[in-house]
């Protein structure tokens, strides 16, 4: 749950009065005068600072909540849709690098774990279809599969691109290979070897 922080930063109103009566009455020198001055427009700019950082953080949390929808119902990696800082920034109307700097090391409390935000910006792959799928929905899918497969008998990144496509996610042999990679799962003739 979203608490407001900002709303608990103020200044204090009599240390500022005490700020204005020493500029009106003109019995302190200018020096001291303008140093209370100074700290205070500190001070105000420093809150001002916090309140939009906090804004900004909320526009771009909701976008994300808007792209991922049905992601964040269930908590299933599959329901990830294909999001960059770019989809973001132009909805939430920031640049890219302020998403970026927002998203980097925030970490987003949900019913089904603590996620870590830039686990949630996933390049896209369009499969024979034309449909776009998360990347991150087709590493699954492989390590699902390769989890399954008989330990005696792995399947080559061929039979790979084969099962997947009967599961509606046509992509080519080096993609399989690529993600494998990614992930640090061996190709089949080691798995074959480790069984």
């Amino acid at each position: 749950m979203y608490r407001q922080r900002s709303s608990s930063l103020y200044l204090n109103p009599s240390w500022m009065e005490t700020i204005r009566e020493t500029q009106k009455n003109g019995k302190t020198d200018k020096a001291t005068c303008q140093y209370l001055k100074n700290k205070l427009q500190s001070a105000q700019w420093f809150i001002s600072a916090i309140r939009q950082r906090e804004s900004t953080m909320l526009r771009v949390m909701k976008a994300i909540l808007q792209q991922q929808y049905e992601y964040f119902l269930e908590g299933d990696v599959k329901l990830l849709k294909p999001m960059i800082l770019k989809n973001v920034a132009d909805i939430t109307g920031v640049d890219i690098s302020t998403v970026s700097r927002i998203t980097c090391n925030k970490y987003v409390e949900t019913p089904f774990g603590t996620l870590l935000l830039k686990d949630l910006f996933t390049e896209g792959i369009t499969n024979n279809d034309g449909a776009v799928i998360s990347n991150r929905v087709i590493q699954s899918t492989i390590e699902e599969v390769i989890e399954s497969e008989e330990k005696s008998k792995p399947y080559t990144d061929q039979q790979l691109v084969h099962v997947l496509s009967q599961k509606g996610i046509k992509v080519a042999r080096r993609t399989i290979a690529k993600y494998r990679e990614m992930m640090q799962i061996p190709v089949a003739q080691m798995r074959a070897l480790w069984a």
